[in-house]
């Protein structure tokens, strides 16, 4: 459990100290971390706003819900934690009966608890089964799409999730030797689909196994819908902090606050009205990166891009 002695604390989550820089916690202010994971930003978020701040913390898996229950438990009702999918943020907040909240924190992508734990399949890396589910209560795995759909639809989904040229390669690789059990088997015929030596520092599977969990998790989809839940939500000086890991999910929110960030016009009339006002302003016109020395500590933090939004009124 996390408190403010130092030896207690535990490993801190990607981009922690910009998060809580970019957020700027209070007293008396609502939060939401709608991935809650091991619970560290929420915690972060707390502790800056005691002893009187408020957090609500959403996540789709239970043994990370678990442990971040674990971790805020000296927080009492400040803290509150449910198993749900972030896009069902604004149910949750009614549920709460919050109107609106100072700032909210997404961490997209898998989680470093989960790519190592083995038997949750997401990590190339280990040996377990062809599962890659974030909620374990739903029902499409990464073994029901590498064994079961056509080669058209598997090599869509490695290159539109993956940006993996060789994608119909690698599907009809997947066909012909399928049915696969477990992810060392997959990755090694990924691996024997590569022509010539690997100059990549990538492994030869990485970027099918990001598409295939995209695909299973309906990753971007989940983007797109809590986006403009997480705007109408805040109030207004509140902020949204989005820390993504790859291009597919920075391209996303990077053109979702612009266009909420510049007023829109409509283009078809020759005076040009203006048709919605400016909602946000851009708190970091590019990303925000990890610093050398938390690369240097967590390899896995040196994809992260961190951008931030702050709400006006429109």
């Amino acid at each position: 459990m996390e408190n403010s002695g130092e030896s207690q604390r535990p490993h801190l989550p990607v981009l922690y100290q910009e998060i809580i820089q970019a957020i700027q916690p209070g007293r008396k202010k609502r939060y939401v971390d709608l991935t809650l994971g091991a619970g560290g930003h929420s915690w972060g978020l707390l502790d800056a706003s005691r002893p009187d701040g408020e957090l609500l913390g959403l996540d789709v898996d239970p043994i990370a819900l678990a442990l971040a229950q674990s971790r805020l438990t000296e927080f009492g009702k400040q803290a509150s934690t449910v198993l749900a999918s972030y896009t069902r943020l604004s149910h949750q907040l009614s549920n709460k009966g919050w109107e609106t909240v100072d700032g909210i924190v997404i961490d997209l992508g898998a989680s470093s608890m989960q790519f190592d734990s083995a038997d949750r399949g997401f990590s190339f890396r280990e040996d377990g089964p062809l599962d890659m589910r974030f909620d374990p209560s739903s029902h499409l795995t990464a073994g029901d799409i590498v064994n079961n759909w056509d080669q058209d639809e598997i090599a869509d989904v490695i290159f539109k999730f993956g940006e993996e040229r060789r994608s119909r390669r690698i599907a009809a690789a997947i066909v012909k030797n399928r049915p696969f059990e477990s992810t060392k088997e997959l990755a090694d015929l990924i691996s024997k689909t590569q022509k010539g030596p690997n100059k990549s520092r990538l492994h030869p599977a990485t970027l099918t196994f990001q598409a295939l969990r995209i695909a299973v998790n309906g990753e971007l989809d989940a983007i797109e819908q809590v986006l403009p839940q997480a705007l109408e939500a805040l109030a207004p000086g509140g902020r949204f902090a989005v820390i993504s890991f790859h291009s597919l999910e920075d391209r996303i929110v990077k053109h979702f606050f612009r266009s909420h960030s510049r007023d829109q016009h409509d283009e078809s009339l020759p005076f040009s009205p203006v048709i919605r006002k400016a909602s946000i302003k851009l708190i970091n016109r590019k990303p925000i990166l990890p610093s050398a020395a938390e690369v240097n500590k967590n390899p896995r933090a040196r994809s992260a891009k961190l951008r931030v939004i702050e709400k006006i009124v429109a």
